[in-house]
């Protein structure tokens, strides 16, 4: 359970501010995560204050606090997370100085881990601004999600009438990947649990229910196969199914399924050699303007106080979220 550190801090440097972050002593579970005060100090002449207002919760966070990615002990106490969105309260000498951010701007950053915090110092590289006619939770949910989403997509990079199989269709990745490829103009198959199903076909989506028989429902409603599966589930079924159904394992793309990379099936985990890498940063401007005009469905799941941090990405690491969760500030 996360809880507050109850002894005072020590006092904050000249020009720093307190702030609150969830942080974790050793690696292990979400349940490791404690919210302790602790100070910020002025941002650096090429960065800006962000005051926190909503954090996306990933999946990668559990996975960098589980010590999955290394367990760097110089790295302790972890503050994960990788995207936030808030209100500038202070920018460096040179961003003073250019006018390229002032105070009150509200922006979105998804550049660095850390995010876990009620305010934080961010470098201007990849730093976008918040469209007006979003929400916070939104923006801070969305650009992570659906970067991966876009570059899914990308990488399978349907034409008009074909079709593609989405397994986890009713996820945060699952949902965005499969309205960006109907825009494309696919077809798309969607695995899901029955719950979920009208909504999927709101979007456009034709829903089947995963579990045994997954293989047989699915030749039932496309008998000629489909040109791709993109795998946001990982686990045997939906690599089994896709790669009976689809047939070339370099036509099922991954984020997940990395322990049955011995199939020959293409993983997307964000590194610089993989198809259509850029895609995963330079969708993200597109990303927000999209959702805010409409032409993209994002809901947020569930939200959560900041305070219950651990909680929150207990949900996420479950994979029983049911889409995208955002620890609100303040």
């Amino acid at each position: 359970m996360s809880s507050a550190a109850s002894a005072p801090a020590d006092p904050a440097p000249r020009g720093a501010r307190r702030i609150l972050a969830a942080q974790a002593a050793r690696y292990g579970s979400p349940e490791e995560l404690r919210v302790v005060e602790g100070s910020l100090a002025a941002p650096a002449a090429n960065e800006v204050t962000i005051e926190t207002r909503a954090i996306g919760v990933n999946g990668f966070d559990a996975k960098m606090l589980s010590g999955v990615f290394g367990r760097d002990e110089s790295a302790l106490p972890l503050v994960p997370g990788l995207e936030l969105a808030g209100v500038i309260t202070a920018v460096g000498d040179r961003i003073a100085a250019d006018g390229s951010y002032k105070i009150g701007d509200e922006v979105v950053s998804a550049t660095s881990s850390g995010a876990y915090a009620t305010s934080v110092n961010r470098d201007t590289t990849g730093l976008l601004r918040k469209p007006g006619d979003l929400t916070f939770e939104q923006a801070a949910g969305l650009v992570v999600v659906g970067g991966t989403a876009a570059q899914l997509v990308a990488a399978a990079a349907p034409t008009e009438g074909q079709t593609i199989l989405i397994h986890g269709a009713s996820g945060a990745v699952g949902r965005l990947a499969a309205q960006l490829a109907i825009a494309e103009g696919a077809r798309v198959i969607g695995t899901a649990s029955a719950k979920h199903h009208e909504r999927l076909r709101e979007l456009g989506v034709e829903p089947v229910a995963y579990g045994e028989g997954l293989e047989q429902r699915v030749r039932d409603v496309t008998p000629d196969g489909v040109a791709a599966a993109l795998d946001t589930v990982g686990n045997d079924e939906a690599i089994d199914v896709s790669l009976a159904i689809v047939g070339d394992p370099q036509r099922v793309f991954t984020i997940a399924g990395f322990s049955r990379l011995d199939t020959g099936i293409v993983p997307l985990d964000g590194r610089p050699d993989q198809p259509a890498a850029e895609v995963r940063v330079a969708s993200r401007p597109g990303l927000l303007r999209a959702l805010a005009t409409g032409e993209l469905s994002f809901p947020i799941a569930a939200t959560f106080p900041f305070e219950q941090a651990a909680e929150a990405l207990t949900l996420v690491a479950s994979g029983r979220a049911g889409g995208k969760v955002v620890l609100v500030v303040g």
